[in-house]
Formats: structure tokens, C-alpha cells, sequence
């Protein structure tokens, strides 16, 4: 501390010593007016002010540079310095990760330690029981001395035995290494298992949903039957009465043709008026059918559930568009009693209103189903075709779609044929759709389009005339029946 408040005295006194000088020097200079270099007085004192403030800085740091190592090594040698730093840092690095890949081989080379000693301490426990043995043994020959000819010849056997338990021990310690060895072929199989047993999973997942789709598929298909069966039973009854000609209004049929109807939101009294006109016009639709050639009856004839009229009305107050249909609830034949004697109102009907909105956009999926290997026969594809459009049948029921029919592609026997023998010559496994061909409203008819689709593309269709490559030789197809 000392030497550095001396070095910083004597730097100042001699900053001090040589500025006084330098300034005698000019001083002296300017007024001699000497001149140097072909320089002006006043130039030449400059230059010599300048020469001595240089020779403060020189002397300055020539003393520091003598006196402080430190200093001369900061000022030449720096950046090797922190070249050598930054090496050193970079070793560092390289030391801790060497260190941490050591740790883990030496946890591994513990746990394979831990393995060894188990197999090491079941070996000692076999050779605590060989020497368990070779005690007894011992015990054995001494308490049998008197018989020394049966005794030396057991002795010699024991001593065999003992001999053979010592060849074991040393087999049993050559054991441990090629168990430690088929320990560690069997964590590479397990493994291997364990690969094989996920994706093994992944199938019987995937099996599963395709089971699961099928039951479904079942289950939709047996609803369809149970409906077909009581419409089946329905439709006879009534081709009966049919026959007989008697029958002047069946069960769930719409007694006017359906209307659309829209009207300015919240106007009560037009809707209230609608609703009463339709239902005259119902109640006379009812008398002429009941008493054919009947004029002037102004008798009320049907009856409906008021709470059905008011919500008719609530509805068209809206201002959306309704169809309006007025249902007769069961089979009511010609001469109906009640009507003819002027009883109270016997023709029960419902009054529905749906709204006519946009059910399905163009290109919507309506229903599929899978065409698989043994089904591209004639008989086989016609049934998937009958199953397809039995399904559309019963999703547009349950989507709301009061239309009875419904077309598909351009409705020809020409297009449905050509598509069907293109799906059988082409031979593979693929999914057939039934695609809107149109926007469907809640009113309208509707018209699709077939689609054969493998793997998520689409190979050709009902819109499409091009007939694609296809694995199988293709074979004369005969006439198609048309759904």
C-alpha cells in the first residue's frame, strides 16, 4: 500500500517537475524567438509545448510500466489472457459433462453390482449348505471310527461329494457372468415385447372400434326392421280397407297438401287467421271425403288439441317460414256414424308446424357402407346398395325431411348400373356414400350421389362417367334392378 502511494507522489512530481519545465522552456523559446523547422516563434514555442506535454505522458508511463508488473501484463498480454479464459471455461464444460456421463456409468455399474451381489449371496448359500453337509459329514465319520473299513469308504465318498459341491460352486460362480449376460439379452427381448404388445393393443383398439361400429350399424339395422315390420303390419290394414273401398282417411296422412307460410314477425291476428282457415278447410276436406257428394255442411267434424292451434299460432308470429299440415291420428272410413248423426267432433287430427330451414349442404354425407371381399357379385352389391338406401331413407326421417322420396344421381338405370359395375370390376375392398347432391330444406324433395371411396379418396362416383383402372379383369354385368 505504501510503495503505491509513493509511486502515485513521485508520478505527480514529475508531471509537476517537467509541465515547469516545458513551460520555462516555452516561455524562453517565445521570447528568444527561436524558430525550428522553418516555423513561426509562436509555432515553434507550440510544438515545443507539446513535445514536453508528451514527455509527461512518456515518463508517466514509462515509470508505471517499470514499477507495476500488474500493469504491463494487463496492457500487453489481455487479450491472451482472456483467450486463456475463455479455454479454461470451455475444459471446465467439457469436465462437468465427462463427470456427469461417469456418475451415470457409475450408477449403472452399481446396479449391475447389486445384481451380482444377490446372485453372489445365493451361491454363499449354497456353499453354507455344501458346508453344512461336509460338517455333518465330518461329525459323522468320527462317531463311526469302530466301523473303519465302511467309514474310510463313506469318507472317501464325502470327500467325492465335497469335491463335486467345490466344482459346483466354482460352476455356479461361472453361472453368475452368463446370467448377468442372459439378463441383459432378456431386457433387450422385453423390450422388444413390449414394442410388440403396444402394437399389438393398437390393433385390438382398432378392432375393437370397427366391432363397435358394426354393432351399431346392428343395432340401427334392427330398429329399421322393428319400424319396417309395424309399418308392414300398418299398411296391410290398411290395404285392406283399401280393398274394400271404405277407408276415407288412414292413419298419419296429411289431409291437405303441406304449405309453406310466412308472416310479418309478431303479427298475432294474421297468424290466429291462418290457423283458422287452415282448420276450415281441414274440417271440409274431412266431410267430403266422409260423405262424398255432401254440400252446405258447416258441421265441426274434426277435433285437435287447442294447446296445438296456440302453438301453430306462436309459431307463424315468428316470421319464419312454416309448413303447415294438417294429420288425420288414425283410419277413418266412408260414413263415419258420428259425422252422419252430427255428434260432437270424432276425427282426431294433430296440427304440425315445422320450420322449412336447410338440413344438409351439398356434399354432406347422408350414409355410407362397406363393400368387402366376397360381396362383388351382382346379388351382394345390389344388397349393399338396398341397405344404403334404406339407411338414407331412415336418416332423412330422423333429420326432419317430409318428403316421401327421393332421387338418385340423374335417376336413370343407365347411371345406377354403370356405377355398380364399376365398383365390381374394380375388386377391393372400398365404402360406398350417398352424398347430397343439392342444398336439402326441411320441404322439398331431395336428390343424391353415389361415391366409392378407398382410404379416404374418392375413385369415382354417380357424377363421373370415367371408369378407373381396376386389378380385376372386367366381366359382363347383367341387368340392375333400380331401387
Amino acid at each position: 500500500m505504501t510503495s503505491g502511494y509513493v509511486l502515485i507522489l513521485a508520478v505527480l512530481l514529475l508531471g509537476g517537475v517537467i509541465a515547469t519545465l516545458g513551460d520555462r522552456i516555452g516561455m524562453r523559446v517565445g521570447k528568444a524567438r527561436l524558430t525550428l523547422f522553418n516555423l513561426r516563434p509562436r509555432q515553434t514555442a507550440t510544438v515545443v509545448s507539446v513535445f514536453t506535454g508528451s514527455l509527461i505522458s512518456a515518463s508517466t508511463l514509462g515509470l508505471l510500466f517499470a514499477v507495476s508488473e500488474q500493469l504491463r501484463t494487463g496492457v500487453f498480454e489481455l487479450q491472451q489472457i482472456q483467450d486463456d479464459l475463455a479455454q479454461t471455461r470451455q475444459e471446465l464444460q467439457d469436465a462437468e459433462q465427462e463427470r456427469s456421463t461417469v456418475e451415470e456409468t457409475l450408477e449403472t455399474s452399481r446396479q449391475e453390482q447389486a445384481e451380482a451381489q444377490d446372485q453372489l449371496q445365493q451361491i454363499n448359500q449354497s456353499l453354507q449348505t455344501a458346508v453344512q453337509r461336509q460338517t455333518e459329514t465330518e461329525a459323522q465319520l468320527e462317531g463311526t471310527r469302530s466301523r473303519l473299513t465302511a467309514v474310510s469308504q463313506e469318507a472317501a465318498q464325502l470327500q467325492g461329494e465335497i469335491s463335486q459341491l467345490q466344482q459346483e460352486r466354482q460352476a455356479l460362480v461361472q453361472e453368475q457372468s452368463r446370467v448377468q449376460a442372459q439378463i441383459e439379452a432378456r431386457d433387450q427381448e422385453i423390450a422388444r415385447r413390449d414394442q410388440e404388445i403396444a402394437q399389438r393393443n393398437q390393433e385390438i383398439a382398432q378392432r375393437e372400434r370397427e366391432i363397435a361400429e358394426r354393432n351399431q350399424q346392428l343395432e340401427q339395422l334392427a330398429s329399421e326392421q322393428t319400424q319396417l315390420s309395424t309399418q308392414i303390419s300398418r299398411l296391410e290394414q290398411e290395404a285392406e280397407g283399401l280393398r274394400s273401398g271404405d277407408v276415407a282417411l288412414g292413419r298419419n296422412q296429411s289431409m291437405l297438401f303441406p304449405r309453406i307460410v310466412q308472416l310479418n314477425p309478431s303479427d298475432l291476428p294474421q297468424a290466429r287467421q291462418v290457423v283458422e282457415a287452415l282448420l276450415q278447410e281441414a274440417n271440409q276436406v274431412a266431410i267430403q271425403r266422409i260423405l262424398p257428394g255432401t254440400v252446405n255442411i258447416d258441421d265441426q267434424v274434426i277435433e285437435f288439441d287447442p294447446a296445438e292451434a296456440n302453438q301453430m299460432v306462436n309459431q307463424l308470429a315468428e316470421g319464419r317460414p312454416y309448413i303447415l299440415r294438417v294429420i288425420s291420428n288414425a283410419n277413418y272410413f266412408v260414413g263415419e256414424s258420428c259425422v252422419i248423426q252430427g255428434l260432437d267432433p270424432c276425427i282426431s287430427v294433430t296440427l304440425d308446424a315445422t320450420l322449412n330451414q336447410r338440413l344438409f349442404e351439398a356434399g354432406d354425407i347422408l350414409a355410407t357402407v362397406n363393400v368387402e371381399d366376397g360381396q362383388f357379385t351382382d346379388r351382394g352389391l345390389f344388397e349393399r346398395y338396398v341397405q344404403l338406401i334404406t339407411t338414407v331413407r331412415s336418416r332423412a326421417r330422423q333429420a326432419g325431411i317430409l318428403a316421401e322420396s327421393f332421387q338418385v344421381a340423374d335417376d336413370t338405370p343407365q347411371t345406377l348400373g354403370q356405377f355398380l359395375e364399376q365398383v365390381r370390376d374394380y375388386g377391393e375392398p372400398l365404402e360406398i356414400r350417398a352424398v347430397a347432391a343439392t342444398p336439402i330444406l326441411t320441404s322439398s324433395s331431395f336428390r343424391i350421389d353415389l361415391e366409392a371411396v378407398q382410404r379416404g379418396r374418392v375413385l369415382f362416383s354417380t357424377r363421373t362417367s370415367a371408369i378407373p383402372s381396376s386389378p380385376v379383369a372386367p366381366s359382363p354385368l347383367g341387368p340392375r334392378r333400380q331401387e
